[in-house]
C-alpha cells in the first residue's frame, strides 16, 4: 500500500542525519495521500542506521495505524498539521540543535537576514505553552494544536515551521523531501541568529522591502530562483 510514498518517505527520513538534524532516534518525517486520506511516518523507536520501508507505517487521518507497526509518538501532532494546512504533503519533526536552543529558550527566531527571509519573511514563532491539563491528556494532540495557532491563519509556504516551546521545532513543504529541505534551512537559520545575537545582540530585522523580495523571487507566481521545470 502507498508504495510510492512510503520510499519517498523512507528517503526523507534518512535524510535527517545524513544532515546532522538527529541524533539517536529523535526524529520523524511524514508524507501524506490526500486523494485517499492516508498518512505515511516513520515506526516508533526505529534506528535510522537500520530502517527500512518496512518500519514506514500507514496511519488514517484520525492517527490509526492501518499497515505496518506502531507509528511515531508524534504522530498525532502530524496529523493535525495536515488536517490545518491542506497544501502542506510531508511533515518533519527534529530535535537539532541550533533550532531546539531557541525553542528552550523560549524564543521565536527573529528575521535578521536574507538567508531567513529565503525560507520565511516572517519570524520562526514560537508556540504557546500548553496547559498541565493538556499536557495530561491528549499531549501530542494538543502540540499539534500550538504548532497550528502559531501559523495564526498564514499559509503553510510563509509560515513552514514553528518552534514548539522547550521542545523543539515542526517544518514542513509540499512533499517529504521538501519538508526536510525546511528543516535543514530552518537549522541554518536558527544558528546564523544565535551567533549574530551573540556578536551584536538587539540586532535589527532585515528590512521589510529585502525580506519581501527574497521571499518572493523563491514562493509564488513571480518566482525566478532555479531552472524551469
Amino acid at each position: 500500500m502507498l508504495d510510492d510514498l512510503r520510499e519517498a518517505v523512507l528517503a526523507a527520513n534518512l535524510a535527517l542525519p545524513a544532515h546532522g538534524l538527529v541524533a539517536l532516534t529523535w526524529g520523524n518525517v511524514s508524507g501524506i495521500d490526500r486523494e485517499r486520506g492516508l498518512v505515511v511516518i516513520k515506526a516508533s523507536g526505529v534506528p535510522y542506521s537500520s530502517m527500512t520501508v518496512r518500519d514506514m507505517v500507514v496511519v488514517d487521518m484520525d492517527g490509526q495505524v492501518v499497515e505496518g507497526a506502531r507509528p511515531s509518538t508524534d504522530t498525532p501532532t502530524h496529523v493535525a498539521v495536515y488536517r490545518a494546512l491542506p497544501e502542506v504533503g510531508g511533515v518533519v519533526h527534529t530535535h537539532s540543535t541550533w533550532a531546539t536552543a531557541w525553542a528552550q529558550a523560549e524564543r521565536p527566531i527573529p528575521i535578521l537576514g536574507t538567508t531567513h527571509a529565503d525560507l520565511s519573511p516572517h519570524e520562526v514563532p514560537l508556540a504557546r505553552a500548553l496547559t498541565d491539563e493538556e499536557v495530561a491528556g491528549e499531549y501530542e494532540a494538543r502540540t499539534g494544536d500550538v504548532v497550528v495557532e502559531a501559523v495564526a491563519g498564514r499559509s503553510a509556504s510563509e509560515v513552514p515551521a514553528v518552534l514548539v516551546r522547550s521542545h523543539g521545532p515542526f517544518a514542513w513543504g509540499s512533499s517529504p523531501a521538501k519538508a526536510v529541505e525546511a528543516a535543514v534551512t530552518l537549522e541554518e537559520v536558527a544558528r546564523m541568529a544565535l551567533l549574530t545575537e551573540l556578536l551584536r545582540p538587539g540586532s535589527p530585522a532585515l528590512g521589510h522591502a529585502v525580506r519581501e523580495r527574497h521571499y518572493s523571487r523563491k514562493h509564488g507566481p513571480g518566482a525566478y530562483y532555479g531552472q524551469l521545470p
